[in-house]
């Protein structure tokens, strides 16, 4: 048993960095064209200490296809191994790119898991069904037209053009991939831009769906996500939902984290606006 005055393992979190060359959304307190510096005083603390990985959790770009030409050079730099999910502003390029993102930024396709000392770590694609990542005329985005639709006749929160959902291909992927994961001892953490609990306006369009399925398997202990900049927080059966703040947000103010994994133990140090946490394992 490892001594539980060292983790297990150690990884770095970004959650929207979301840089374009473009003038602040003072409305919004956005700064996409000051995030290249913040994204390297992060880079810098990262690579200060002996980190897993590196994930961001979405929206790389605010928009625009040259976007990845100035930021993805910053990644360069991590010594870390990165992980990238993709979020809504990552699809805000010109239509021909819309099937080419993914690749763009060097991930192994839009979802994937990847298992580290007895971790499965599985990374969702969430823009699957939207208004706006499938190619015009695609049929997901009728799909995501018709649940937007519902959830607006129900009075939801998050009945928006700018949240999306996975398909029930990638749905039933992740229902396996939690139960090889179960077969095989290892605890889960789940990835996804987007949020799915405690309700909010952000959350994803299927995210009931998503938290009956989590609900059923009693080894994920985390969920982690982006898109509500504002960040979140929140337990439901067993499993601790971590939205962080976004690295976009405010004209200097950073934001970032490490996350460490001991045996009983998750412990979050947030850097500038994000918030540390020590998190109780069930069961440890």
């Amino acid at each position: 048993m490892p001594s539980q005055s060292a983790p297990l393992f150690r990884f770095g979190v970004i959650a929207d960095p979301q840089y374009a060359a473009l003038e602040p959304n003072l409305a919004l307190d956005r700064y996409p064209a000051n995030s290249l510096a913040k994204l390297r005083e992060a880079i810098a603390e990262f690579n200060r200490h002996d980190l897993a990985f590196v994930v961001t959790l979405g929206d790389i770009i605010d928009g625009g296809w040259e976007s990845f030409d100035a930021i993805l050079p910053v990644y360069e730099t991590l010594r870390h191994a990165r992980h990238f999910l993709l979020g809504n502003h990552d699809f805000a390029v010109a239509s021909q790119h819309l099937t080419e993102v993914a690749s763009r930024v060097g991930m192994p396709s839009a979802y994937y898991d990847f298992v580290h000392a007895g971790y499965r770590f599985i990374a969702l694609d969430g823009n699957e069904v939207s208004l706006f990542a499938p190619p015009e005329g695609d049929p997901r985005r009728a799909e995501a037209k018709m649940l937007m639709k519902a959830l607006y006749q129900i009075g939801a929160l998050n009945s928006h053009r700018w949240n999306a959902a996975v398909s029930d291909t990638q749905h039933a992927w992740l229902a396996a991939k939690l139960g090889d994961a179960k077969v095989a001892g290892e605890k889960v953490v789940v990835m996804n831009h987007y949020p799915i609990f405690p309700e909010n306006s952000h959350n994803a369009f299927d995210s009931e769906r998503m938290l009956m399925l989590l609900a059923e398997h009693d080894h994920v202990v985390a969920y982690l996500c982006g898109h509500n900049h504002a960040g979140n927080f929140g337990v439901a059966d067993g499993t601790y939902f971590i939205n962080f703040k976004g690295m976009v947000d405010t004209e200097d103010s950073n934001s970032y984290a490490i996350v460490s994994i001991y045996e009983d133990r998750l412990e979050i140090e947030g850097f500038g606006r994000e918030e540390s946490r020590v998190l109780p394992l069930q069961g440890a």
